[in-house]
């Protein structure tokens, strides 16, 4: 009963977050025009997007590595890039609305992060996974944004600003915050303890992207480089049955 209220609760709250990015982004258009216009990218709506794209990275990954082809899944990392959470919501409504209602009363979570060809397979020891690739590239990632945090602020001051709060920069915003709650979802799924999950969500909401990029590098620095990428995904009791 519990999972059937968790799975209709999130095909509800991302059915709800794609319509209200959906009329954020036309209520936008229609007061304050395109957003093309290089008067727009001031310091800290620079800062706020390289946060947002590098928190779509991981987004990007995980939808490549669900969809079954290389068609598709261009498809949707363009969509990503392009309409942001508008595409991380629907993506995700479409995932839980995919579940059996076996998978339903099961794991749902579980099932709608997983590729449907990965769950019974066994984990490859003696080949080489990206794992190291991925950690390097996060770290990388992370270092990046915190850089670019550090720049803006000491050239540009805080950005607890009134002035700062223009049309575009409050739909990037929430455009930003969309993807922080997919992402939340997914930590609080994959910590053991609310405390801890209550934790990392706090400091996902607070540090952007910094926070999503050390998140992934730890649950990757308990992978070994013999396993498989996917397995970062579940939880840690989850691996032992894949």
């Amino acid at each position: 009963m519990a999972a059937f209220l968790l799975v209709n609760g999130l095909r509800a709250l991302f059915l709800v977050l794609c319509c209200l990015m959906v009329a954020t982004l036309i209520y936008t258009i229609s007061i304050d025009g395109l957003p093309f216009r290089i008067q727009l990218l001031t310091p800290w709506m620079v800062a706020t997007l390289v946060d947002f794209y590098i928190n779509v990275v991981p987004l990007a990954v995980w939808v490549s590595y669900k969809e079954s082809s290389w068609i598709t899944s261009t498809l949707w990392v363009v969509l990503l890039i392009c309409f942001g959470s508008i595409t991380t919501s629907g993506y995700l409504f479409m995932q839980f609305l995919k579940l059996s209602p076996e998978e339903s009363l099961q794991d749902p979570i579980y099932h709608v992060l997983l590729h449907h060809t990965n769950k019974d397979t066994t984990k490859q020891k003696g080949k080489q996974s990206p794992v190291v690739t991925a950690r390097i590239l996060f770290s990388v990632l992370g270092c990046v944004m915190l850089g670019t945090l550090i720049y803006t602020i000491l050239t540009d001051g805080s950005p607890f600003r009134k002035e700062l709060l223009t049309p575009w920069m409050t739909a990037t915003l929430i455009d930003f915050y969309i993807n922080v709650v997919a992402l939340s979802v997914w930590v609080a799924y994959k910590e053991s303890n609310w405390i801890s999950a209550f934790f990392w969500i706090v400091l996902l909401i607070c540090f952007g992207s910094i926070t999503t990029c050390a998140y992934i590098v730890k649950e990757l620095l308990q992978l070994t480089w013999q396993d498989p990428l996917y397995l970062v995904l579940v939880k840690v009791d989850n691996r032992q049955v894949l």
